[in-house]
């Protein structure tokens, strides 16, 4: 078609590329990533650590920060084109949505960024392209090309998804701001039975899974609420080894092992010991290729095979400690 070389799409996200903790114990919380998930740490300064995944090219995908409080300092996600963190900068200061510039370095390995919070939920999301990509030291160099370094401990791959939480009363406009700004596509998702109008979860991606990033409804009514964050691990075996060595350590066990029907992943809950940080180790599920997806809706009674499709249920009622969230930063780093 004449001229179609021409199009441009505008700006658009890539994928999930990294959250950086607040951990009061940085030293267990080093031992929790590094040690028993067999993360990678590429760099150390002042108080913070950076590691990626046995199978993650760019310098990392998770900061750990020496701090009071444990919180989720911000959510970070690459765009698609050196251009798009400008692009992006210009559209949010048309709508109106502050944001600040992030110098390069800002974190290490990083270049330039934009950081802003979410309409609704207030969030603290960080858009950047360029980023690093260190060879690891001779000593944990795998002979595999695709990997970054040998797998080790729980053989933590790579970061697979983001889960967060905002009040009811906001949840409509986060979840249709994160679509209509950003370009997450609805994969699946539920309403609150009570309000049928008001999302309570959706499963969002930019990519073919299931999703990137998932946002919900908060049991208190909170905003800029941290659920989880997701690392992939290769094989459904290896979750049920982790859950066999987790029971002789000081570790929350959270919940599972079990397999989702929303992704029809198996999953295993745990919590960082330095921070209390929900953390899910995640294998399996199923990619979307369709470009006409439609988006699935789960309803009342199917939605608990959705939460749970086999393995332990998940203690979602009042009270229950799987509802236990984080708070996010605000918008200065």
């Amino acid at each position: 078609m004449a001229g179609s070389h021409d199009y441009d799409p505008g700006p658009q996200i890539a994928h999930a590329g990294g959250f950086s903790l607040g951990t009061p114990d940085l030293q267990r919380s080093l031992w929790f990533f590094r040690d028993l998930l067999g993360m990678e740490v590429v760099a150390e300064s002042d108080g913070v650590a950076y590691l990626r995944g046995y199978q993650e090219l760019t310098h990392h995908s998770l900061v750990l920060t020496q701090q009071d409080e444990a919180r989720v300092n911000s959510y970070s996600f690459r765009v698609k084109r050196p251009q798009d963190v400008e692009l992006f900068h210009k559209q949010l200061t048309e709508a109106e949505i502050e944001s600040v510039e992030l110098p390069a370095g800002h974190e290490i390995g990083r270049g330039t960024a934009i950081r802003f919070l979410v309409p609704g939920s207030e969030h603290p999301f960080e858009l950047y392209y360029d980023i690093e990509k260190p060879v690891a030291p001779p000593e944990l160099r795998s002979k595999l090309l695709s990997n970054s370094s040998r797998r080790r401990g729980f053989g933590v791959r790579r970061l697979d998804h983001l889960n967060v939480q905002c009040s009811p009363s906001t949840v409509n406009q986060a979840e249709g701001w994160l679509r209509e700004a950003l370009g997450f596509k609805r994969r699946e998702f539920a309403m609150i039975p009570q309000a049928p109008e008001t999302v309570l979860a959706s499963w969002l991606s930019v990519t073919p899974q299931v999703h990137d990033l998932a946002i919900g409804v908060n049991a208190e009514e909170a905003n800029g609420r941290f659920h989880h964050a997701a690392f992939n691990i290769e094989n459904y075996h290896d979750i049920l080894r982790a859950v066999d060595e987790i029971r002789d350590l000081e570790i929350d066990f959270g919940h599972g092992p079990g397999k989702h029907g929303i992704g029809q992943a198996m999953y295993l809950y745990i919590h960082d010991p330095g921070s209390g940080h929900r953390i899910e180790l995640y294998s399996g599920g199923y990619l979307i290729f369709d470009p006409d997806w439609q988006a699935l809706e789960w309803k009342i009674p199917e939605l608990q095979w959705g939460q749970t499709w086999y393995g332990e249920a998940l203690d979602v009622g009042p009270g229950g400690s799987f509802l236990t969230t984080t708070p996010s930063a605000g918008l200065q780093p």
